[in-house]
This record gives C-alpha cells, sequence and structure tokens, in this order.
C-alpha cells in the first residue's frame, strides 16, 4: 500500500476518452490499471466520454455525469461518436477535447494527471489543467497517433495538418513529467524524437482477463479447430487477405478449420465482403463470459497487421491470447514488437503479412502438432504473468506517478 494514516497515497486522475462498459482497445486496459492503482492506496479518479466505442451502442448523453465503478469515480463526458470517415473522427475529437477542456476548471484537485493518448488532441485539455493546477501530468503513450494517420492513409507525409499534429506531439512531450510507453518500438521513436531516456518508462500493458489454470492437453477445445480473432476490426490489420488465404487453403479445408472474429470496426464490412465460406463466421462483439469461453477453446489465436506498417501500437489482444494460453500466430512484419514478443516468449509463429498464404500454411501445421501448440500455450501463459501482470503493471505505474509527484 502506498497510502498510510500519515502518508496518503497520492491524488490521480486517469484523463481517458475510453473507458468500461467498452468491451475492447484501451478502455479495458485504463479500468485494469485504475483499479490496480487504487488497489495501492492511490485516490483515483477517472475522467472520460459516454461510451461509444467500437460503435455508439449505449445511446447519446448531452450533459456530463457521474458514476462509480469498482468504487472508482468517474465523470463521463458528452462526445459526438463517428468513425466511419476522417470527418466524423475529427469532429468526434474536437467534441471530445471541448467537453474536457469546458470541465476541466470545475474538477477536484490532484496531485497528478495520467493522460491516455489517442487522442491527440484531448491531450491539450490535460495540458490546460496541468498548468491551472500547477501539477504535473503522465502522458500513457497506446498509439503515436500521427504514425497511425500515415499508416492508414488518413493524412500524407506532407500534409499541413500531420505536420501540426507533429509539432504538437513534440509539445506534449516536452510538457509531460513523464512519458510512458507501451513497446521497445515506441520507446525507440521517441528517442529519434529527442525526448529525455530518463523521461520514458516502458510498462507492457496488462491482460485484462482473467488467465487460465488449464493446461492446454487438459482443454475442452473446439471441433473444428479454431483460430480466434478477437478486438477491432481496422484497416491495419489485413484481415481480407486473411480470410481469402485462409478459405482457399486445402490443408485447411480438409480438416474443416475455421477463423471465428469476435469484434467490430471500420473494416467489418470489407472483410465481410470477402467470405465465401461457412469457415468464416464473424458474430461481432460478443460478452466477456462468452469471450472467455472462445479463448479457453480455441486452437490459435490471430495478430495481424498489414506489410509495410510504421508501427504505432501493440494489439492488446496478443496479451490476453498468452494470459488465456492460447498459441500465438501473427502475421506481421518480422522486427515488429508483436513479432519480437511472440518470439522471445515462444508463444508462437510468426509470418511474413506480404504472404498471407504463409500464414494459412502455418496454422494448418502449428493445427495438425498437439504438441507443438501444447508447448506454445505453455511458454505463453509463463512469459504473461510474469509481464503482463496487472498488479505488477500498476506498480510499475505508480512507482512512476510516485517520483513525479514527490519530487523524483
Amino acid at each position: 500500500m502506498n497510502g498510510s494514516a500519515d502518508k496518503p497515497g497520492p491524488k490521480i486522475q486517469i484523463w481517458s476518452q475510453n473507458y468500461e462498459p467498452e468491451p475492447q482497445g484501451i478502455a479495458p486496459i485504463v479500468r485494469t490499471v485504475a483499479k490496480g492503482l487504487a488497489d495501492l492506496g492511490d485516490e483515483v479518479k477517472v475522467v472520460t466520454s459516454h461510451p461509444h466505442y467500437p460503435e455508439p451502442a449505449w445511446g447519446t448523453r448531452i450533459r456530463p455525469y457521474r458514476e462509480k465503478r469498482d468504487g472508482i469515480d468517474v465523470l463521463r463526458l458528452p462526445i459526438w461518436a463517428g468513425r466511419n470517415s476522417g470527418m466524423e473522427r475529427i469532429r468526434q475529437e474536437i467534441s471530445s477535447t471541448a467537453a474536457a477542456g469546458l470541465a476541466a476548471p470545475f474538477l477536484p484537485p490532484s496531485d497528478v494527471v495520467v493522460a491516455v493518448s489517442p487522442s491527440l488532441p484531448g491531450l491539450s485539455a490535460a495540458m490546460f489543467y496541468s498548468r491551472m493546477r500547477r501539477i504535473p501530468w503522465i502522458l500513457w503513450l497506446q498509439d503515436i497517433v500521427t504514425d497511425g494517420a500515415v499508416t492508414t492513409g488518413e493524412l500524407s507525409d506532407s500534409h499541413p495538418a500531420l505536420k501540426a499534429a507533429r509539432a504538437f506531439e513534440t509539445r506534449a512531450y516536452a510538457s509531460a513529467a513523464h512519458v510512458l510507453v507501451i513497446s521497445g518500438a515506441f520507446r525507440s521513436r521517441l528517442l529519434e524524437q529527442g525526448v529525455p531516456e530518463e523521461k520514458i518508462t516502458l510498462v507492457y500493458n496488462p491482460m485484462t482477463r482473467e488467465p487460465s489454470d488449464t493446461p492446454f492437453a487438459a482443454r475442452k477445445l473446439s471441433a473444428p479447430p479454431r483460430v480466434l480473432a478477437m478486438g477491432n476490426v481496422g484497416r491495419t490489420q489485413g484481415l481480407e487477405a486473411i480470410v481469402e488465404a485462409f478459405q482457399a487453403d486445402p490443408a485447411l479445408a480438409e480438416i474443416d478449420a475455421e477463423i471465428l472474429i469476435a469484434g467490430s470496426g471500420v473494416a467489418l464490412e470489407s472483410v465481410r465482403e470477402k467470405v465465401a465460406s461457412p469457415r468464416i463466421r464473424m458474430p461481432g462483439v460478443v460478452g466477456a463470459g462468452t469471450l472467455d469461453g472462445l479463448l479457453a477453446s480455441s486452437h490459435l489465436g490471430l495478430v495481424s497487421q498489414k506489410q509495410g506498417l510504421r508501427e504505432f501500437n501493440l494489439p492488446s489482444k496478443l496479451m490476453n491470447y498468452m494470459s488465456f494460453g492460447v498459441p500465438v500466430i501473427a502475421s506481421v512484419e518480422a522486427e515488429s514488437e508483436t513479432a519480437r514478443i511472440v518470439r522471445e516468449s515462444g508463444a508462437g509463429w510468426v509470418t511474413d503479412p506480404a504472404r498471407p498464404q504463409d500464414f494459412a500454411e502455418q496454422a494448418g501445421r502449428a493445427l495438425a502438432d498437439p504438441a507443438a501448440l501444447e508447448r506454445a500455450s505453455a511458454a505463453g501463459m509463463e512469459y504473461a504473468r510474469r509481464e503482463f501482470d496487472p498488479a505488477a503493471v500498476s506498480r510499475s505505474i505508480n512507482e512512476v506517478v510516485l517520483r513525479v509527484t514527490r519530487g523524483g
């Protein structure tokens, strides 16, 4: 515990556009860490938006409101949600930033703000609040937004808006008392941009689901064999090519192997257009209990990214596959952080995203080798318990908070 009768834990405000009950993306990560910090004795409050991701399934609210989740005070602000076009995304970011800026003068005092990016514009409200209250703020970097905009084709390297966004990123890095990054690739990118090494701390995202203790060989696996793809269905994942290669592979067809895509996102319909077999199932976003059942019974967990991507995030599904002991098959660049973790841990296999047929062939070989699946499962669980444990992640973030708030 950080708190005591004579020295209570710090008052932390976490500013994140996404929070529970949103089922995927950043929301479960922020919720897990908020609860972990509270368990350590910190006084945690969350400033977030009305739930809206991956789709606005919770209606709309035009007024701020408060609620408690897991004993944590949550302030929810209105947002004009939309992700289907660049203009809708801009509108969403502007509405969220405006709401946070208007709310800032009325927020209770705190010792530090932990601001989650993305939402790059939303950092300006955190910076304003930090200056107004004369307290430090910590940037928790989940995505490098400008790299993501280039990668998805929303902006070119020469676009004036991108140049302005990169200038603001640099300003945010300088303004923050510390920067938390979720991958070694992020750390290298910030060092290239001149951020001092002592200002950066690498903390992997935690697993957000209760890990499995059941050995792979003792599980009741699906029949026919299943490859699970869960979470966001975005443009950067190249699932269209994965689906086509999977359907075309004769060895996978012979054993009736299936891909189950449990999630939603802006590329959902373009992926659905490629489906030409009942062996590709797309139930959309599923409940927590259903998802746990799918994890426990799947033979492989898929992480995919298009070829040539500038790495701008680290998929959180990787942590949950490994904590559940689901062997990983990753169709990603060989030098990516995802590939490094899979190779280093022994949790599965990495294939070249430029050749989606390699993914299909490797999936077939893995499904035909129960002993290899069992080894990958055990290795992934061991690595996840060491690197992605929620309590350990929360302690690491708390150590940064204490250094920042107590003059370190």
